[in-house]
């Protein structure tokens, strides 16, 4: 069985959260799903937690960042294309993220990012299978 990942993210507002997830193109397990917490899925194997702050505070006694103005990960996803990136991004732009920095284009991989509604970076990555440096041991 290939290794699952679920990524816990505090949220302000869940059903904000939904909808603009939502106009993404994602969806949501309702099995996973109430007032305090729903699973957004990414893959067969990537699901992403959206906890409310407060359900959230349940599971840890460190303070929760705000993601607005500290960073403590960034979110990584591939597409399959450099139109698929632009496009996602252009997506979570028209659903209120902001975009933090231009796209880069380093020739064998491509990048563009954009900050959620609770100011989580995720980084929309493609990469040329065919354009990758030789790696130098």
């Amino acid at each position: 069985m290939a290794t699952q990942i679920f990524l816990n993210l505090p949220v302000k507002d869940l059903n904000k959260s939904v909808e603009f997830f939502t106009k993404l193109g994602y969806t949501f397990n309702p099995q996973f799903t109430d007032e305090k917490a729903t699973c957004m899925i990414i893959s067969d194997t990537i699901y992403v937690m959206l906890l409310t702050e407060a359900f959230f505070q349940t599971f840890t006694k460190k303070e929760i960042v705000d993601a607005h103005k500290a960073v403590e990960c960034s979110i990584g996803l591939s597409a399959d294309s450099k139109d698929a990136v632009n496009e996602l991004v252009a997506k979570a732009e028209a659903a209120g993220a902001t975009i933090p920095n231009p796209p880069t284009d380093y020739g064998f991989m491509y990048q563009h990012s954009y900050e959620d509604l609770d100011g989580h970076h995720w980084e929309i990555i493609w990469m040329d299978p065919n354009g990758m440096p030789e790696h130098q041991a």
